[in-house]
């Protein structure tokens, strides 16, 4: 899939089928977070694949904006070790994780509302490492694949040299 194209159709996805994601995909996503530009080539993020049904339950649980990761037949914990401003780094692994994903035709979005002290403690995650987010994959059902963006107009949110002045 072009990349654009990716980018344009990919919907966040919270409801997953069954079935679960071939190896060579979840490798191939993986690398494509360690692809991802990082602050001084840093490159602090750290993975944890989640498959384990009864784990992906309980950080289901444990998560009040993304239950759906109970259901999800995988999820990636982004940890960020050692940077300043861990969420530069963190949303930069993030989308190249999410955009390879969708462009294999795998789903997933964004959790934010997350209780990131019993995740840690449950993934074993060091004391002095952030736990930023836990993304859910699989194959999106029909209606999560048709969603339609909602999208404002460029003109609203695109401006030439100065905040404003209409970019034709």
């Amino acid at each position: 899939m072009d990349v654009f194209d990716c980018i344009r159709s990919r919907p966040a996805v919270r409801k997953f089928r069954p079935e679960p994601i071939p190896s060579a995909v979840i490798k191939k996503i993986l690398q494509a977070g360690q692809q991802a530009h990082s602050q001084r080539n840093r490159q602090p993020w750290r993975f944890i694949v989640i498959q384990d049904r009864e784990m992906l339950k309980q950080v289901g649980a444990l998560a009040s904006s993304g239950p759906y990761i109970a259901d999800a037949p995988m999820a990636i914990a982004l940890v960020i070790e050692g940077a300043k401003n861990p969420y530069i780094d963190a949303t930069r692994a993030a989308e190249c994780l999410m955009l390879t994903a969708w462009g294999e035709g795998v789903g997933s979005c964004w959790v934010g509302g997350l209780d990131r002290s019993r995740i840690k403690e449950l993934l074993d995650i060091p004391a002095e490492a952030e736990l930023v987010t836990v993304m859910p994959f699989g194959y999106p059902t029909d209606d999560e694949k048709n969603q339609k963006k909602v999208r404002k107009r460029l003109e609203k949110i695109a401006f030439r040299e100065r905040y404003g002045q209409p970019y034709e």
